[in-house]
């Protein structure tokens, strides 16, 4: 009798801490799962917003042209990355996106004299990478390569701002997107630090030299490459073509580079335009429904 006693109180105790625990389980469950959806709704936001310029906005010239193209490339992405999204870093990963394809609208709309908008805020690693705050000009290998604070005809490329493949690329305009092998493969070329040193030395918006950006350290000496994607490998110029790990594509959302043209499912509506849902009112997302 004694026993059957001891062994029913061991097996109430054994079921109430069992209960205790997969309700505790549960709710932390259902916290995760909350903050997955508040992630996702504030990407949603975002992405939609770029929706709404890349559907509604068509640049006039080759800079604008090109700004608007990668907006669109990072709206596929972004929309890609948001129905793929499982937890809050892959939701965030595709605000991400979505805030740097909204930048190259900014852009689009600057060189065709249009209000660029209200500031966004900043994506991962924009800062530290610093900014073009003059025109250079400089010799390459043989060919001619600019930055310029301006888009112009001779300088059509524009970048935002931010991580590639583990290092910082500054924003600004240039005459070739020189980043862009290493947004394709996360591999910097041979080179990328003789041609940084070259084109940037001095530059009051760089606050770091060429042997800093091949390291991965932007401005205020913080290594950028946790950012997104490791060591950078050997780079463009400096020690082998294919050298060294590339890490992952960084700051940058993805998309034309980062997996294939136009990488992703473009799908969903983009909302609303500049003229549609957004200045004037409307449920689109406009541009200035920031």
């Amino acid at each position: 009798m004694e026993f059957l006693l001891i062994a029913a109180v061991i097996a109430v105790a054994v079921a109430v801490v069992s209960r205790s625990q997969n309700k505790g389980q549960t709710q932390l469950e259902a916290q995760d799962n909350h903050h997955l959806a508040d992630h996702r709704a504030e990407a949603a936001r975002w992405v939609e917003r770029l929706g709404g310029q890349v559907f509604n906005l068509d640049g006039t010239d080759e800079a604008s042209k090109q700004a608007m193209a990668d907006a669109s490339e990072r709206y596929t992405a972004a929309v890609s990355e948001l129905e793929n999204a499982r937890t809050p870093v892959q939701a965030q990963l595709a605000k991400d996106t979505a805030l740097e394809g909204l930048y190259y609208v900014r852009a689009a709309r600057s060189a065709m004299g249009l209000d660029p908008g209200p500031e966004l805020p900043k994506t991962p690693g924009q800062d530290r990478a610093g900014r073009v705050t003059e025109d250079r000009e400089v010799d390459v290998e043989g060919r001619t390569m600019k930055a310029a604070t301006d888009p112009s005809d001779e300088t059509p490329h524009y970048y935002p701002g931010g991580v590639v493949a583990g290092r910082p690329v500054p924003a600004g305009w240039y005459s070739e997107p020189w980043w862009a092998s290493a947004l394709t493969t996360g591999v910097w070329m041979m080179g990328s630090m003789m041609m940084f040193n070259m084109m940037f030395a001095g530059m009051s918006g760089i606050g770091y030299s060429g042997e800093d950006f091949a390291s991965g350290v932007g401005e205020g000496g913080a290594d950028v490459s946790d950012m997104g994607g490791g060591d950078g490998g050997e780079g463009f110029f400096d020690g082998g073509l294919m050298g060294g790990d590339g890490g992952d594509g960084g700051g940058d959302g993805g998309g034309f580079f980062d997996g294939g043209l136009f990488g992703g499912d473009g799908g969903g509506d983009g909302g609303g335009g500049f003229f549609d849902g957004g200045l004037f009112g409307g449920d689109g997302g406009g541009f200035f429904d920031f």
